[in-house]
Parts: C-alpha cells; structure tokens; sequence
C-alpha cells in the first residue's frame, strides 16, 4: 500500500512538470530518467516482497534493502518536489506553494524515518507511531492548493440534498448525546429524584428535538446556510451580469427604457411576462408598462398594506406561498387582482436610495420551479440596478421638461422685446399724428407703421397662442356658478356643452378666473374632438371627498399609451401646429396645487371623460392674497 501511495504521488508530480514544461519551463532531464528509477525501485521493493512472503526467506537479510528502497523514495520524491519550485514561475507560485509545502513535508519525514532506521538497523517506533498525525497535518496545505487549482477537481458532487439529511441527521446525533450527558448529570446528582428527573429531562429533550425538525423555518433556514457556505453558486454571475446591462442599456431594438427593465429581470427566472408600477406625483403606484403582458389599469394606493410591507421589508412577495402560508408574510393583504390571478407569481420591490420607486409583477415560469434564497438575492440586485435606471430616466424627463419651459421663458423674452419695439413705433405715430395728419405723405407711412405693427402683433399672438399672464387673487366662490359661468363661454361654439347639476352649496377658495380657465379649457378640447352632430356633457356631483366634475364628449378619442404616456406632459398634443400642449398640463398642476387631482379616460373612436376631483376642505381655508402656487393664469 505504501508502494501504490508512492507511486500515486510520483504520477501527479510527473503530471505537473509536464505541464511546466509544455509551459516552457525545464524540467533538467527528470522526465526522462527519474520514472525509470521509479518504476525500478518499486519492481525491486515488490520482489523484495513477494520473497520473504511467498518463497518463505528471512526477512531480516533484506530489511536494509528494502529500506533503502523507501528511502530511494523520498530523496526521488524531494528532488522532484525542488525541481518543479524551481521551475515554477514566480507568479504562479502563490497557487501551488502549500502543495509542495504539503507533499514536501511527507517526504521529509520519511526520509528521517528511513534514515533513522538504516542507520539502526530497525524502525524507530515513536517515529512510525507519529507518522500517521504528521501525514494529517499535511492535509490542510494540500487542500488549500486544491481549491486555489479549480482544475484540477474531479467533477463528483455530492448533492444537496444529501448533504442537507446529513447535516440534520449529525445535529440531531449531537443534540442527542449533549442530552444524555446532562441526562447522566441529573440520574446520578439528583438524588431520590434523578431516575424520575432524567426520564422527564429526555423526554422533554426528544419532543424539543421533533418540534425543531418539523419546523418550517428552521428548515428554510438550514438550507440555506448549507447553500451559501458548502455548494458552488447556482449562477455564474459574470455571465448574468453581462446580459443584464445588455438588455437595460438598449442591446434589444423596439423595446422601450421600461419594458427593457421588465425583460431584464423576467429572464433570470424565465418569466413568460410581467408589468411595472411606478409612483407617480401623488404618491399613487400606476402600472405604467408591460412586457409580453397589457397595461393593467390597477392603481395602488400609496397607503395600501402591499406599499407598506414593501417599503417595510424589502421581501421578493411569492405569491403561491403567500397563499399557502400567510402568516410568513404578516397576514399581508392584496388586491384583488393580484391575490386571485393564477398566473401571477412575484412581487419585486424596486427600490432607490431606500425608497420605493415601483415594483414588478412577473407571471409564472416555463420551467415551473420554486425560488431559492440565491433567486432572490439576484433578483432584489437587478431591481435596485433597474431602479437607479428608471430614477435616472425620471430624472432625464423632469430636466427635459425644465429645458423646454426654459425654452418657453426665452421666446417669451423675445416677444415682449419685439412688442416693445412696436409700441414704440406706434407711440411715435400717435405722437406725431397731431402735428401731421393733414400730410398725405405722413397719413400713409403712419398706415403702413399700422399695418406692419398689426402683422408682427399677429405673429405674436400664433405664437403664444392666447397666452395671459396677469394675477388674480384668490375668493370664495360657488363651484355651481363657477361651472356655469364656463360653460356659458363655450355655447357659441358646437357643439353646444349641455350643463347637469346634481348638487348645490359646494364652495371653495382659489382663484376663480383660474379655476374658470380650468374648466372652459377642457370643454373647448372636447368641442375640437367632436364631429359635427357630436354631443359634450358637462356634470357637478358630490362625494364624501369632495366635488367631482365631468366633461364628457363623443368625439375621435385617443389611445391609452397617449393618455398614459403623454397627455398631461408639456409641450404634448395632438392638435398638430393648432396646438402647445401646455394647457392639460397646467390644467393638472393648478387643480393638483388644490389638493385635488385629473384623471382621463379615452379610447380611440369612443370619446374623451375628464374627471377633476377637487376636495371640500378647500372651502375651510380663508381667502388668501395668492395660491400657493402658480402665481399666473395657465396658458392655453
């Protein structure tokens, strides 16, 4: 045995200076010779062997020749070990230095042992006695060598599962005797009541030691323990990784920021699809996007139970195991749609900065398999990856906002350079008028002043598109004659906005002409989307929130990715050159600054329903010289 092990040994060897010398290192000639000497010096140990055992010969006349064979072993093994440190680049050292430190030491003690023992004539038994520990502690350096050698593993695993019964099986092993020594203890120290005390105490013990092995958690969280520290990891996360930033930053043509980032988690699991919530201004979480699955029209609450165990928690919400189990969850509570959809799996909190930007619902997996803790641990890194992508795609669309209004601001700058210039002009006809306006001459310059002035004033007003600047300050007024008096503005026009009244009394405190401008924006959109024969109905009622007021219409409509996406931003609008897109969205902001809140419903073909719900607390508050905010009247 002790031949086969040396030989073994040399095999390996062998191997890795082959290898240094594939790598171009030199080997000094020992590939050549020293197997050879090898093989010879185990024929002749084996022969040695086979004499005195078979052919019956006293073993003593061969002892120093079979000595000297094994010691022949160790001098070859420990040349063999200084050739391949030399030979062994500096670099490379540092992953096989404790394996020449580990096989080294090995035959460095028997060199000792043998040497000893062909100096006397016969084997030191201390020596031999300490060999076996001495072989142990050599083990670690070898071990560390091996697991800086990846390849050098054979690739037999064993499985988790085994692992994981095992583990339970050893624990269960050394709780048991732990309990049989304390058992012992209280038997032979508890006096008239030790048998009696220690048949309680194991008995106690065993249904502690039940109790723990059919626990749930406990077993959740041994495997995971087993996982994270015993097995190779299930992904190679470079590899993930790499894919995942392709597919966020865009390597998919047609697949917008928010559908990309859907993508980019549903694949780590192999999802079939899922949806994306975001919160919006008023701290509401509307889906705003969906790969591979339609726009869901839920809205959650910022309040709701789902938003604050998400913020709480941080948890990856499984939703097969919330409904077999929701006591894991502290009795969470779901919406409907979510609770009883059969195809919805995971919940995903997507968070920035410790704040809970979204989150995502995936539908189930092809492969239908449950997620473990590495799954999880993935999936909640891409989601904060995702999240910095979709603060920063927020971020990019206020700014673009910002330098839009900035744009805006400088156009307005020019006008009120250019009206300076014309009123200016027509000042100096006004003023000259007096002395020459019997001056035929002076009679036509001043016309053509006029009619130049007229038409640059009549650019102006395309550009800014009735825009009014002026203050108003705030009162209180009737909301009944509020609505009145805007659709009273828009008969005129067709098709003529019809007026329900289904409540009276409701006041409120703002700017009136603003809150007018409001309303009558919204009409005159309707008219504009109406055919002819079409009909606009106008609508007051009460809630216990406050009033809500409807402006419905019949006309082309528009679609939801519109509405969703582009309605209420600035410098939107599908009036094509008629339009600036800016009064819907100030329409919002003014109605928002109240408290209260627009919401659009449309479909293509079907009609257009604004709903503005505006809260009766606004009637408590004293009037005030301004709103708190946007000082001027919104341009429409």
């Amino acid at each position: 045995m002790e031949i086969l092990r040396n030989l073994a040994w040399f095999a390996f060897l062998f191997r890795l200076l082959k290898s240094l010398r594939q790598a171009g290192g030199s080997d000094g000639g020992l590939l050549h010779y020293t197997p050879l000497l090898v093989l010879g010096i185990s024929a002749a140990l084996l022969l040695l062997e086979f004499a005195t055992r078979l052919l019956g010969l006293e073993q003593r006349a061969f002892a120093s020749l079979q000595l000297l064979g094994y010691l022949g072993f160790s001098i070859t093994g420990l040349t063999l070990i200084e050739q391949l440190f030399r030979n062994t680049r500096p670099e490379k050292r540092w992953a096989v230095k404790y394996l020449y430190f580990g096989i080294g030491s090995l035959f460095a003690y028997d060199f000792f042992l043998y040497a000893d023992a062909l100096l006397f004539k016969q084997v030191d038994a201390a020596w031999w006695g300490a060999r076996g520990f001495t072989s142990a502690l050599a083990v670690p350096m070898i071990a560390i060598a091996a697991a800086r050698n990846p390849n050098w593993s054979v690739r037999v695993f064993v499985s988790r599962r085994v692992v994981y019964h095992t583990t339970v099986l050893f624990g269960a092993g050394l709780y048991l005797l732990s309990m049989s020594l304390v058992g012992y203890y209280i038997r032979y120290y508890g006096g008239t009541w030790g048998k009696s005390a220690q048949i309680a105490f194991l008995f106690l013990a065993f249904l502690f030691l039940i109790a723990l092995l059919f626990s749930r958690n406990l077993r959740s969280r041994l495997r995971v323990f087993l996982s994270k520290h015993f097995f190779n990891y299930k992904y190679d996360y470079r590899d993930e990784w790499l894919r995942i930033i392709q597919t966020l930053s865009g390597a998919e043509p047609g697949l917008e920021i928010k559908e990309r980032v859907i993508k980019a988690v549903a694949d780590l699991v192999d999802s079939t699809g899922g949806m994306l919530w975001l919160r919006d201004h008023s701290g509401r979480y509307v889906c705003t996007s969906g790969w591979m699955m339609p726009v869901s029209e839920l809205v959650v609450p910022g309040d709701s139970s789902l938003i604050r165990f998400l913020h709480a928690k941080e948890w990856i919400i499984d939703l097969p195991e919330w409904r077999e189990s929701p006591g894991l969850y502290d009795e969470l509570e779901l919406p409907a749609a979510f609770a009883t959809s059969e195809h919805a799996w995971l919940i995903i909190p997507i968070l920035h900065l410790r704040e809970l930007l979204g989150f995502m619902l995936l539908n189930q997996s092809r492969a239908d398999y449950p997620i473990n803790w590495e799954d999880r641990d993935l999936l909640k890194t891409v989601a904060q990856q995702a999240g910095s992508y979709l603060a920063l795609m927020r971020a990019s669309e206020e700014l673009s906002e910002a330098n839009q209004f900035e744009a805006f601001n400088r156009l307005s700058a020019f006008v009120v350079h250019d009206l300076k210039n014309l009123v200016a002009q027509l000042e100096l006809v006004v003023k000259n008028a007096e002395r020459h306006k019997n001056n035929p001459a002076f009679m036509e310059d001043a016309i053509m002043t006029v009619d130049n002035a007229a038409k640059k004033m009549a650019r102006l007003l395309a550009q800014l598109r009735k825009g009014r600047f002026e203050k108003s300050a705030s009162s209180r007024f009737s909301i009944q004659a509020a609505v009145e008096q805007a659709v009273r503005q828009y008969l005129k026009f067709e098709p003529r906005p019809e007026l329900l009244l289904q409540t009276q009394g409701l006041e409120m405190v703002a700017d009136k002409d603003r809150f007018c401008a409001v309303i009558g924006h919204i009409i005159r959109n309707a008219q504009e989307a109406c055919q002819e024969g079409g009909e606009v109905r106008v609508s007051l009622t009460e809630s216990p929130q406050g009033a809500t007021i409807t402006v419905e219409d019949d006309g082309m409509g528009m679609d939801a990715r519109f509405v969703r996406e582009r309605l209420f931003r600035p410098f939107e609008t599908t009036k094509g050159n008629a339009g600036m897109g800016v009064g819907v969205y100030e329409s919002r902001e003014f109605i928002r600054g109240l408290g209260g809140e627009i919401e659009a419903f449309s479909e293509p073909g079907r009609g257009t329903r604004f709903v503005l719900k505006i809260p009766l607390k606004q009637a408590a508050k004293e009037p005030v010289d301004e709103p708190p905010d946007h000082p001027r009247e919104p341009v429409f």
